[in-house]
């Protein structure tokens, strides 16, 4: 993982970035309130109500073929004097959307974070995902949705992701199956 505010290499759980010494309570004094969210797709009005149904449907897919997982979709212009990646770690923190239950190596939750003032999104993966999936793999997934954001076609971006998802979980899923894995 990154420091999502300088870029340098995060040991899993570290409790601050050792280039920046960046923290979560720094994180959240530096950006301040977080903006008013709702727990699934919290959508700021780029999605019409036909592609806010065909999503919820792709995000409920994703969350019945994979139960312990559960997908965040945020769609929101974010401030852009800071980086991208420090905005969604604050929202993947301080929303909580996991839950107070679900922490740790419990905490499944995959937020995805897109930012139309920018045209780019984020995603990052809870603890509990952290050892299953690749940053570079995640990366891939943002790159390949990169031309339709570009062309203000969010739906379209956000189903790429949310497809390519599948195939990585569906991925890591036969990897413990066939017992080279710990179970996510």
């Amino acid at each position: 993982m990154l420091c999502p505010f300088c870029r340098s290499p995060l040991a899993p759980g570290a409790p601050e970035c050792p280039a920046c010494r960046m923290t979560f309570p720094r994180t959240s004094a530096l950006l301040g309130v977080l903006p008013r969210l709702t727990t699934g797709i919290s959508d700021g009005g780029h999605l019409g109500p036909h592609e806010v149904a065909k999503l919820l449907k792709a995000k409920e897919t994703l969350e019945r073929k994979f139960p312990q997982v559960m997908l965040q979709v945020v769609i929101h212009s974010f401030p852009a004097d800071h980086p991208f990646g420090l905005h969604a770690f604050w929202v993947f923190n301080a929303a909580s959307f996991a839950g107070d239950t679900h922490r740790g190596a419990e905490n499944h939750t995959i937020l995805l974070a897109v930012d139309p003032g920018r045209a780019e999104g984020a995603l990052m993966v809870g603890y509990g995902l952290e050892p299953f999936v690749t940053r570079e793999a995640l990366d891939h997934l943002l790159e390949l949705a990169g031309p339709a954001w570009k062309i203000q076609r969010w739906l379209d971006g956000i189903l790429t992701v949310t497809e390519g998802l599948d195939r990585l979980l569906e991925s890591v899923a036969v990897l413990d199956e066939a017992g080279a894995g710990d179970e996510f």
